[in-house]
């Protein structure tokens, strides 16, 4: 059962961070404005963001492992129906219905490990996900570089939402056979109200910062982002005073542990993703590398994630949170050092970038590898349908800013000089997340296993 909820967990991540690379090549074939880039990314991980906390309680409501079941098979669907897409407006479109299908599938996982996991069982399982994660995020852009450059039978790009299809058709199957059938309760009802608020704050935040510099940033903008910050508030208000059928449960917007570790998230994988995506434009957009090359060109953080991920696993238990701390040391040294490295220059090669994409993946391995551990341990079992829909909204929430922040910046500088100056300024921007990270996961228990008071 646990493969089945890791294979759903690996399909999203390899979908949600496969354009980067496929992107360009999407671009010069289907066309569309500056930031048809960003939207590809943005729309799927936003729409994924908006409806995942409602898919969390919609699994409460009606089980689990049917709302698993339609998710995946949505899921499946709607990445055959982006291979065949005729337009780039279509393609969003289905983009962000693949993210609404898979706002149904995630959410599910944990609260059906822990329906059928003891403690120890469910400890062990939790602990494969931020291997899995941070691996497929990096495995992703090899595998789109491979898969574009062949250009199997003349599927181009395509090619990219098709190897989801035989996955998909493969775990389905095995999901119908091995998920546990749990109840429902359906006395209980969908916050609707809380739907609303936090899906039009999310749009409200995300569109003006990806739109904004094509538009030169125009007053909307601005106005925008604070009704967004606003509805945000609003949001969590509404939440506080809502019992029994909240989106979110209101213990957990009292857990310090919570709340501190999903603040991390944040910061953590904003950097983490807006970066991917911002090496990817540098080596096919302003060097020219094919879709191979610019995959092939994060081998060296892939191997870094590797080594991160084996030290932390026999470190935690002596550092404890100081492992995450170390992490992102690593990777804020690793941004450093590629910006270093390419300050000043007109062009760069892969070989100039193997040092700083070493420490970024090793940092990763180690912190992302981690966190999940630290953030879990203090969630019940009746918090958990909520808990684990509000973690991988924060999660895709964290890439899509990543994406429109660091993508934004990366773009305004790429206008007026060389890529080269634009990976570096866009290294430099990513310190900020990260230091905030840093910083709140003193917030965490020392150890993954200590409960952190309510």
């Amino acid at each position: 059962m646990a493969a089945v909820v890791m294979a759903a967990n690996m399909m999203d991540l390899l979908d949600a961070t496969i354009v980067n690379v496929a992107g360009p090549s999407i671009h010069r074939d289907l066309g569309g404005g500056a930031t048809t880039i960003q939207w590809l990314s943005a729309g799927y991980t936003l729409a994924f963001a908006v409806l995942l906390i409602a898919g969390a309680r919609l699994g409460d409501i009606f089980g689990r492992r049917r709302l698993f079941l339609i998710g995946s098979a949505g899921f499946t669907l709607f990445s055959a129906a982006c291979a065949v897409a005729p337009s780039v407006g279509v393609l969003i479109a289905f983009r962000a219905l693949q993210g609404a299908f898979g706002a149904l599938m995630i959410p599910q996982g944990f609260g059906l490990l822990k329906e059928v996991l003891d403690d120890d069982e469910l400890q062990k399982a939790t602990g494969l996900f931020g291997p899995v994660t941070g691996l497929a995020m990096l495995a992703a852009p090899i595998v789109a570089g491979a898969l574009v450059e062949a250009d199997l039978w003349g599927t181009e790009w395509r090619m990219v939402f098709l190897i989801n299809i035989p996955i998909g058709l493969v775990t389905l199957p095995l999901a119908i056979r091995s998920l546990p059938r749990g109840i429902g309760r359906p006395g209980m009802k969908l916050d609707v109200t809380g739907v609303w608020l936090v899906g039009l704050a999310l749009v409200a935040i995300i569109y003006p910062l990806i739109q904004g510099q094509t538009d030169g940033w125009p007053v909307w903008c601005f106005a925008s982002l604070v009704a967004g910050a606003g509805l945000l508030m609003a949001f969590l208000r509404h939440e506080r005073r809502r019992e029994g059928d909240a989106l979110i449960e209101p213990s957990l917007l009292t857990n310090r542990t919570y709340l501190s570790g999903i603040a991390v998230m944040l910061g953590l994988f904003g950097a983490f993703g807006g970066l991917l995506l911002c090496i990817s434009l540098f080596g096919q957009l302003g060097e020219g590398w094919g879709p191979v090359h610019a995959g092939l060109t994060l081998t060296p953080m892939v191997v870094g994630m590797i080594a991160g991920m084996a030290g932390s696993m026999a470190l935690v238990a002596r550092l404890g949170r100081h492992l995450l701390h170390l992490g992102i040391v690593a990777i804020a040294v690793g941004a450093a050092t590629l910006a270093l490295t390419i300050a000043g220059a007109d062009s760069a090669t892969t070989w100039d970038l193997v040092p700083g994409l070493f420490l970024i993946g090793a940092g990763a391995g180690a912190s992302i590898g981690q966190l999940f551990q630290f953030i879990l341990t203090s969630v019940s079992m009746d918090e958990v349908g909520s808990a684990s829909g509000v973690l991988e909204a924060t999660q895709q929430l964290s890439t899509s800013l990543g994406v429109a922040v660091l993508g934004t910046i990366f773009f305004a500088v790429f206008k007026h000089h060389v890529a080269p100056q634009a990976l570096e300024i866009t290294a430099w921007a990513c310190m900020a997340p990260l230091a905030l990270a840093f910083v709140l996961v003193f917030r965490l228990p020392m150890h993954a296993r200590e409960e952190a008071a309510a």
